[in-house]
Order: structure tokens, then C-alpha cells, then sequence
């Protein structure tokens, strides 16, 4: 797919700024330099210079200086993209960004398309496919923790567990497909008890990846928390409360949000999508029941889902109430956080009997209740804690690998499909030429998250999505 051009791009974000980076990959990119630039020590052959160094020089354009610019040389295969690269850093100027431009593909490059640098890279072995995906997400990494778990990727750490099964797989493969050869003698050179080892190993492996999957994607794209409960609980005084700011309209009539309200806020390192929802009641409103209705569909989006009560309620009452919400999460991943607000109405007996859980029949003793006042921010901090310890709970620590990519999942989870199969064939005796196709299944899907089996189409999809320059 790599063709013999020499392509050209702006590798910084558009705009006027201190400084630009252009970029230039390509076996003829130190001849083209060659032709735009004069060094102020006399007369030099960029085609000379010593790879991974720096030089200050101008770029011209016939006797006109352009720009006073740094040019940074490397030297396949020891570049970025494995061919030989050249990055100019200029002022930042929107028009000396663009007149460099195209001075470059006048001199004989071509505009780089979206991701191409990136694809060279895959392409001549400088990284597999999760890595160079895991670039796009680091980039967009906007918090400590996307950034932690695209680091760790595009490090090779996702690789490297996918490099350690496959490995393995062929092993066993490789002698099962021998066997086959030798049908007729009726000999077994791969030993079932240690296969079998092996496959249940891979399948808890694969299925912890696959389980990963939501927690990852909700660190890259941020925490999705709903806010929902009846009208005029205190639904838009908390969302003020955790974001420290007056962005949702607060009002003792009920029904005034009618509408979902977002925002993000980044606590620890995670960020958290906050989600306002409108009051759930019977109503003849038409807008508000569109509001509603759109609670329901956040509270099916949500990684965790804050109920709010109104603690001056009975307690018969909050207990119905708390056990109907929870009967709809049944089911699902979803997490359930009970508040009890407005205690700052309630007596020290009242807030004595709210805490006795043996007046909610519908709650178990590991549900998570949590007694706050919004309007004055008792516990807000103490709920803070306890969203990141819900995420935190999962299996994410720095060594982890957690999925973030859907395609990685979507992959994984047809791998698991295929040792799942592995792995009855083996409990049922089933023929090794069949056991056998199985197992290639699973090294196919495992080989589609590397890249070591793909198609064009595949990757023209994945690097279409990166930007231009990277």
C-alpha cells in the first residue's frame, strides 16, 4: 500500500502559533529540502548532514527568505515512518505554514492523507496495528487515565499479551497438524492435558480482555454518571454541587429541567460525565415528557447511576422507590448509588431511622447508600470518593491492559466465541482436524488486532480517522 511518493504535511494543530512543525517522509525528502533551503555557514548538501540532528537554516522561495526554520533529520529505517523524515519547525504563522507547504509539493512531495505517517509506520514494521490505533487515542487522551491506558498500548503491552497466546497457539497447531499427517499411524504428538491448560488459561485471558472492554471505554471517553429521581429532589443542586458551578437551573417548581444537561469535570486523573435528566413523573407537558423520556435512554448509556430521594420522604416510600430503580438496572453492568438528600431538614432521630437499613427491605447490605445535602455540600466530597472507587474497583491498575478499542473488542470477543468451541471440542472428544480449525479462528481474530491479518479496506477504515500530518 506504500507507494514511491515522498509526502508532506503539517503536523501541528491549524492556526497561528509560536511555532509549526511540517513534516516530510519519504526516500526523495532530503532531496526535496535540499531544494528550499540556505544554511548561514555557506553552502551545505542537506543529503550530507548526519541523521538524528538539528541545523538552523532558511527556507526560500527563488532570492525571497520565507522563514528562519530548524530542520530535523532522520534516517530510515530509524524514523518515525521507517523512511527517511525531515521535520521543519517554522514561526507559526498561517501563511508561512501553507506557502512551506507549498514550496514542498512544488519541490516534488505530495499532501500526506489522514494517518498516512502512521500507516507507513505499520506498514514497514516500526509498530502493529493496537499500537499505531493506540497514537490516534493518545492524542485524544484528555485525561491522566486515557492517557495511562494509550500509553501502555501504543508501549506494546496489549501486543505483548497477544503476542505470548499466538505464540503458543501455533505451537500446539503446528503439532496437531502434524498428527493429522500421520493419521494412518495413529500417533499424538501434542498432549491433550497440557493443550487443555493452555486453552482454559486463554479463554480466562481473552474474557478478562473482553470484560475490560467497558471500563476501558469508559476512561477514554469519560465516565458516563446519570443523574436521575423524581422532580425537585435536588437533581440539578448536586450537578452545581460536584461542578462547583451554577450550570443547571435550580428551581422549587418541579419540571423545570426538561430537557438533559452535560458536563465534564476531571477528578484523580478520570473524567466524569455528568448528566442532569429531567424529574421522573406523570406529566401532560409534551416537551417534559420528551425529557423524560430521554432520562430512560441516558440511565440505558450510563456507567453509573445516581438515584436521588428525598430523605424528608417516609420511609416505606423511599424504600419503594429505591427498590423500582434498582429492579431496572437488573440485569446489567451498570452501577447503582442511592442519595438520600436534603438530610440538612431532617432531626437527629429522623437521620438515626434513615440509617437503619433494616427499614429497606428492597436494598442489600452491599448496595451503596449514601445520606447528602446538596444545598449544603455535606458528603458531596464523601461521593466524589466513592464514583472513584467504583471505577477504580475494576481491574485497572498501571500494568493492567484494558480494552479501549472497539474493534480490539469486537475482535476479542469472536476469538473467545472460537476458544469457547476449542475448548468443547476438546471436553467431547472432538476430531483434531476440527479442534484444529477452531484454534486457527482464534489466532485469525487475535492476528486481526495486530495487523498481522488484515485487508486494505481494514486499514484504510482505521487510519481515515487519524488526522492529517499523523
Amino acid at each position: 500500500m506504500i507507494d514511491d511518493a515522498t509526502i508532506c504535511a503539517i503536523a501541528t494543530p491549524p492556526g497561528n502559533g509560536a511555532i509549526s512543525i511540517l513534516r516530510l517522509s519519504g526516500r526523495d525528502s532530503y532531496a526535496i529540502v535540499g531544494k528550499l533551503v540556505r544554511f548561514p555557514s555557506g553552502e551545505k548538501n542537506v543529503d550530507k548532514l548526519p541523521a538524528n540532528s538539528i541545523h538552523y537554516a532558511s527556507i526560500i522561495s527563488g532570492e525571497e527568505i520565507i522563514d528562519e526554520v530548524l530542520l530535523s533529520l532522520f534516517r530510515a529505517p530509524h524514523s518515525y515512518t521507517g523512511e527517511d523524515l525531515i521535520e521543519i519547525s517554522c514561526h507559526g504563522a498561517l501563511y508561512i505554514q501553507q506557502k512551506i507547504l507549498e514550496l514542498l509539493v512544488n519541490a516534488g512531495a505530495r499532501l500526506a492523507e489522514p494517518g498516512e505517517f502512521t500507516m507507513r509506520a505499520f506498514l514497514n514494521g516500526k509498530m502493529d496495528l493496537s499500537q499505531a490505533e493506540a497514537v490516534a487515542d493518545l492524542i485524544a487522551s484528555s485525561s491522566a487515565a486515557s492517557h495511562r491506558v494509550a500509553m501502555h498500548q501504543m508501549r506494546g503491552g496489549f501486543s505483548a499479551e497477544l503476542a505470548k497466546l499466538r505464540e503458543q497457539l501455533l505451537n500446539f497447531i503446528s503439532l496437531i497438524e502434524l498428527e493429522l499427517d500421520f493419521s494412518e499411524e495413529d500417533v499424538e504428538f501434542a498432549d491433550r492435558k497440557d493443550l487443555q491448560e493452555l486453552i482454559d488459561k486463554i479463554s480466562a485471558l481473552i474474557h478478562r480482555l473482553v470484560k475490560s472492554f467497558q471500563l476501558g471505554n469508559v476512561i477514554k471517553n469519560g465516565v458516563p454518571v446519570a443523574i436521575t429521581g423524581k422532580t425537585n429532589v435536588g437533581k440539578s443542586t448536586l450537578l452545581n454541587a460536584l461542578l462547583h458551578d451554577d450550570r443547571a437551573i435550580v428551581s422549587e417548581i418541579a419540571g423545570t429541567t426538561r430537557d438533559v444537561i452535560e458536563d465534564v469535570i476531571t477528578m484523580d486523573g478520570l473524567s466524569f460525565r455528568f448528566i442532569d435528566t429531567a424529574g421522573l413523573r406523570k406529566t401532560s407537558d409534551t416537551i417534559e415528557s420528551i425529557g423524560i423520556e430521554k432520562t430512560f435512554e441516558k440511565i440505558k448509556q450510563a456507567y453509573i447511576v445516581l438515584y436521588i430521594i428525598d430523605a424528608t420522604q417516609k420511609v416505606s416510600e423511599i424504600d419503594r422507590l429505591a427498590g423500582k430503580i434498582k429492579k431496572r438496572l437488573e440485569g446489567s453492568a451498570r452501577k447503582l448509588v442511592i442519595l438520600m438528600n436534603k438530610i440538612d431538614f431532617l432531626s437527629d432521630r429522623q437521620l438515626e431511622a434513615l440509617s437503619d437499613r433494616g427499614n429497606f427491605k428492597n436494598l442489600d447490605k452491599d448496595d451503596h447508600v449514601l445520606n447528602i445535602s446538596a444545598s449544603y455540600g455535606d458528603n458531596i466530597d464523601t461521593l466524589a470518593s466513592l464514583l472513584l472507587e467504583l471505577v477504580r474497583g475494576e481491574p485497572s491498575g498501571e500494568n493492567d491492559v484494558v480494552v479501549s478499542n472497539a474493534r480490539h473488542f469486537e475482535a476479542l470477543s469472536r476469538a473467545g466465541e472460537a476458544i469457547d468451541r476449542v475448548n468443547e471440542g476438546l471436553q467431547t472428544g472432538l476430531p483434531s482436524d476440527l479442534v484444529a480449525q477452531d484454534i486457527r479462528q482464534v489466532l485469525h481474530y487475535l492476528g486481526e488486532i495486530t495487523g498481522e491479518v488484515t485487508t486494505d479496506e481494514i486499514l484504510n477504515n482505521i487510519f481515515s480517522r487519524f488526522c492529517i500530518g499523523k
